[in-house]
């Protein structure tokens, strides 16, 4: 327990930090980095590594940096960035025609969707501190909050009053009671944060109101989606039979077991900032 806590403080901070220098290339070369790292331990799970195919791990880890670092950068078009997804992705088939002896069209899949499923959900990092310069510190740590809290707090609820198994045969730990008190939790301190935010911002000169009712519904299915993502990662933990995805946090496992709900959950997040971003912080004139 203490090693975990000890990490999870490191990693608070280190966390705090990127996200307030999210005006500087830390921030997307942050953002690389934790891409890469999640491809590289969700293709070693799978036998998809560096080990059993060089070239294309190689491909995978170039589409992980490229598109955020594209994304970053606003004077690149969206036809860049979908271009360049798309020769590399060509590349990688055409590396399946000359070692289609050793490589399997499954195998191929399975580099393809691992790469852009986990490069494209966390290049919402990128999308979404640029959406608002009022609010941009705020999207990306509700974003995160929305995907860890729900985890967090139905670890707590469910060692207290856990009873009934939610999924026995995937993660024999989570019960029903877990999970309805992680959506609780999560609600509850989405509301906490929200009203301390909107003093903090007043005090600066920014005056806003905060639409509960709607936070407390976004809260709620990012909740829901959050589970989704967590079991999802255990589900491949158990199909290849493995513990952790690797063991760069210790105590906690690897980038993908702290990142498996993110992934999931940053989509989501972007387009509720997107289409209801100013009906959850109202601006006012005083």
């Amino acid at each position: 327990m203490a090693k975990r806590l000890i990490t999870a403080f490191v990693g608070i901070a280190i966390g705090v930090t990127i996200v307030l220098l999210h005006h500087t290339m830390v921030y997307p070369i942050a953002v690389v980095a934790i891409t890469a790292l999640s491809i590289h331990e969700l293709l070693t799970a799978c036998k998809c590594g560096f080990k059993e195919f060089p070239t294309h791990y190689i491909f995978c880890q170039i589409f992980g940096a490229a598109i955020p670092l594209l994304t970053w950068f606003d004077n690149v078009g969206d036809v860049w960035r979908i271009f360049t997804g798309c020769v590399i992705v060509f590349l990688m088939f055409a590396g399946f025609v000359t070692d289609r002896k050793k490589l399997s069209f499954n195998k191929l899949a399975m580099m393809c969707t691992i790469s852009c499923f986990v490069t494209l959900s966390l290049n919402c990092l990128i999308s979404i501190v640029k959406m608002s310069e009022i609010h941009a510190i705020s999207y990306v740590v509700m974003a995160l909050a929305a995907a860890w809290l729900p985890d967090a707090g139905g670890f707590l609820i469910g060692s207290a009053l856990g009873k009934h198994k939610l999924c026995p045969d995937i993660s024999p730990h989570k019960t029903i009671e877990g999970a309805i008190g992680g959506i609780v939790v999560n609600t509850i301190v989405f509301a906490i944060y929200a009203t301390i935010y909107r003093f903090v911002m007043q005090s600066k000169g920014i005056y806003f109101d905060v639409n509960y009712l709607l936070l407390a519904g976004v809260t709620i299915f990012a909740s829901v989606i959050s589970i989704f993502g967590d079991l999802s990662a255990s589900l491949i933990k158990r199909e290849y039979e493995i513990k952790d995805f690797g063991n760069i946090f210790p105590g906690h496992g690897g980038m993908v077991d702290r990142f498996d709900s993110v992934f999931f959950v940053l989509p989501f997040m972007m387009f509720i900032y997107n289409a209801f971003g100013s009906y959850i912080f109202m601006m006012n004139a005083a």
